[in-house]
């Protein structure tokens, strides 16, 4: 089955219109265990903490057992305070960790012969297919697997089976996957279907999956001035959901600049962004649209780590954003077993390094000027830059400044990918 609604005045669905379209999802169904995996606080602006507040409400009332297994990846778990302000009044402990380590098991195998293909010869091992086990438990009736299509760095556009073999995978996955995907190139993939990691998840999907009774509940959504607009929402259980939601995200979640950004201002909310893990969202979603010899100055009072893993954020310091060919020489140097253990932080490193082609200012409060430029970024004072850009009064675009500077800025940079036009 498939249901797809959409708003017609651009301001984003009713919460009626989003409460009904999730009940008529349950019609007819009789259930009396559910597993929801909604997205962590890093997707807040999904609009899937509300959808899976709605969800439960509806489902416990119906006399069901609800269990909420947020999409971590390797990502930190969700406080106390994250979950209330995300997903409301439901109880704390119906939320259940994922430990991407730990609590998966090995449910198949991409072969080596079908990713040599869809990578042109790039990458020619095969891929463990790992997944937590709560879905591979038979007691559920339904699993609703719910998070937000948008441009993403690694597999092209975010979300359907990302949700689960990444989102609560296990390290095989998660780290094939990312490496796979800086391997092949971000700048071929990002805000296209049908990227090689993209092919290795249906593959998953089709071959593991298939079998499970797994509804996906995916938006489309924007956030003007910090405020969710859900434009669609697509509901279903096949790739359709998928295909339509992403030809929504291309439309609303794509922006294009009709030549290359000189200096870019990226603001990270600091209830959001805690790590460069997460922050480099700012550089994997606009570098298709910063010039050659430009600048991104990346505001993020909140920042206080390298990486969400307390052994990636050693890599990190480790290893440096040196640029991709250094990378992959440290990646294959017989001396480095601590990075190729943790493919999914060498493809991190990749992804946030320019190659030289721009320059990178992160200004913090929270972590060291030598411990930013530690991992090959240019450092700023908070203070100083946040008074120079004000992220209060600067609006989204460009800005012409009292002093005659021209400046792009953008107040989140997980919600969209900015290209130039001119090298599209």
């Amino acid at each position: 089955m498939e249901h797809f609604i959409y708003d017609n005045d651009g301001m984003g669905l009713s919460e009626e219109e989003i409460r009904q379209a999730l009940l008529y999802s349950l019609e007819g169904r009789t259930l009396n265990n559910v597993l929801i995996i909604p997205p962590d606080f890093t997707r807040f602006h999904s609009n899937a903490g509300r959808i899976t507040n709605i969800y439960y409400h509806a489902l416990t009332g119906m006399g069901c057992h609800v269990d909420i297994l947020p999409a971590l990846g390797t990502h930190v778990a969700m406080s106390k305070e994250e979950v209330s302000v995300m997903f409301g009044d439901i109880p704390y402990e119906t939320f259940l960790p994922h430990n991407w380590r730990t609590d998966v098991i090995k449910i198949g195998e991409v072969p080596s012969s079908y990713v040599e293909e869809i990578t042109e010869g790039l990458w020619k091992n095969s891929v463990d297919v790992e997944i937590n086990r709560l879905v591979m438990d038979e007691k559920y009736d339904l699993i609703l697997s719910i998070g937000q299509v948008v441009p993403h760095e690694v597999i092209g556009m975010a979300n359907h089976a990302k949700n689960l073999f990444v989102g609560v995978g296990g390290s095989a996955m998660i780290n094939n996957s990312h490496m796979i995907g800086a391997v092949y190139g971000m700048e071929r993939m990002m805000g296209k279907d049908h990227t090689p990691v993209r092919k290795i998840f249906d593959y998953g999907m089709e071959h593991f999956l298939n079998e499970r009774p797994i509804l996906f509940v995916l938006t489309v959504c924007t956030a003007p001035q910090g405020k969710i607009r859900t434009h669609g929402m697509f509901i279903g259980d096949t790739r359709k959901v998928l295909e339509a939601a992403i030809e929504l995200s291309q439309e609303k979640n794509i922006d294009f600049v009709e030549t290359g950004i000189k200096k870019c201002v990226v603001y990270l909310d600091p209830s959001e962004f805690k790590s460069t893990w997460l922050g480099n969202k700012s550089v994997y979603r606009t570098r298709m649209a910063i010039a050659d010899d430009g600048e991104l100055i990346v505001l993020a009072p909140g920042v206080e780590r390298f990486g969400e893993d307390g052994q990636v954020d050693i890599l990190i310091r480790k290893y440096g954003y040196k640029g991709r060919i250094n990378t992959l020489e440290a990646f294959n140097h017989p001396d480095n077993q601590d990075l190729r253990d943790n493919m999914g932080a060498a493809a991190h490193l990749i992804h946030g390094s320019t190659d030289g082609r721009f320059k990178i200012t992160y200004a913090v409060k929270n972590i060291s000027k030598e411990e930013i430029e530690g991992v090959g970024f240019a450092a700023a004072d908070y203070d100083e830059m946040a008074k120079k850009y004000n992220p209060e009064t600067l609006s989204y675009g460009y800005n012409t400044l009292p002093d005659g500077e021209v400046i792009y800025f953008i107040p989140n940079p997980a919600l969209g990918l900015w290209i130039n036009r001119e090298k599209f």
